[in-house]
């Protein structure tokens, strides 16, 4: 039995072995490689904003409103006369360390109801999935309006009304893996000899969810921008006039013909980080695929 637990344990990513084929398996996807190569440069020059960008982004210059671009303001200006330019790289790093907290209170809040019901089931089970269910009657972006609505807008107000609403994925997919692990011979083994429940839960099955939940997280950092920037659009997270890309997406709505810049640059930082943290998701997902393991 002790040689069975250590061999599943080994199969379920104990070695350093199983890291390193996961990664080689990830270094062949193009679409991954390219989607960490986009996400590595818009997080890396977005951190560096302040270094990097020319202009504040709350510098006001009514001479150069509505510039497009050129030298000396490569995104153009916006009505105020506020750098573009500017403006994306820091609203880019409030977007994605925003979608990353947000993702981190809904593994937070999701994870533990999950363990819970996947692994001691009976009324507990009952209880979570129903709460789960409501929460799931309500389209994302609907529940996180609501959840606003009753904490009032502001950015961390938007990061946990985020977090909330991507809650229920994780919980329903921690549920699901653990009623197929808790069943697994390894487990079975762990009790065997001795092994607390706290310490099966814990130790083995936690453990042997990190592939899925690392894989869901980056699918959910795509939603959490979408989730956000939409909230920020409608003004309900971030308020004028800090630079983040969905907000700097309404300010440019109503100049869409003779200011065209103003909008696409930040939608266009929305749809390349998105679309790379998909890219990402898929190749995480190949490389740790079980069935691929062979």
């Amino acid at each position: 039995m002790n040689k069975e637990l250590v061999a599943n344990w080994l199969l379920r990513g104990g070695s350093s072995a199983y890291w390193i084929s996961a990664f080689r398996r990830f270094r062949k996807n193009k679409g991954a490689l390219v989607g960490l190569a986009v996400v590595t440069v818009i997080f890396v020059s977005c951190s560096l904003a302040p270094l990097i960008a020319p202009y504040d982004p709350l510098l006001m210059d009514p001479e150069s409103n509505l510039q497009s671009p050129r030298v000396g303001h490569l995104f153009g200006t916006d009505r105020f006369g506020r750098d573009v330019f500017s403006r994306t790289l820091f609203g880019g790093w409030k977007t994605l360390k925003a979608a990353l907290l947000a993702v981190g209170v809904a593994a937070l809040l999701g994870i533990i109801p999950g363990l819970i019901a996947g692994f001691y089931g009976i009324w507990l089970d009952s209880v979570i999935s129903r709460l789960v269910d409501i929460l799931l009657a309500f389209p994302g972006i609907l529940l996180a309006l609501t959840i606003i609505a009753i904490l009032g807008p502001g950015i961390n107000n938007a990061m946990i009304a985020v977090g909330i609403s991507l809650t229920p994925s994780y919980v329903r997919l921690v549920r699901s893996e653990v009623m197929s692990l808790k069943e697994r011979t390894f487990v079975e083994a762990a009790r065997a000899l001795g092994a607390s429940q706290a310490r099966i839960i814990g130790k083995h099955i936690l453990r042997n969810l990190m592939e899925t939940i690392i894989v869901l997280s980056t699918v959910e950092l795509g939603w959490a921008i979408v989730i956000g920037a939409s909230l920020n659009f409608l003004g309900m997270g971030v308020q004028p006039p800090t630079p983040e890309w969905g907000a700097d997406l309404a300010l440019g709505r109503d100049f869409l013909k003779i200011g065209w810049w103003i909008s696409i640059f930040p939608g266009l930082g929305i749809m390349l980080t998105i679309l790379s943290f998909n890219l990402i998701g898929d190749g995480l997902r190949d490389a740790l695929d079980p069935k691929l393991r062979r």
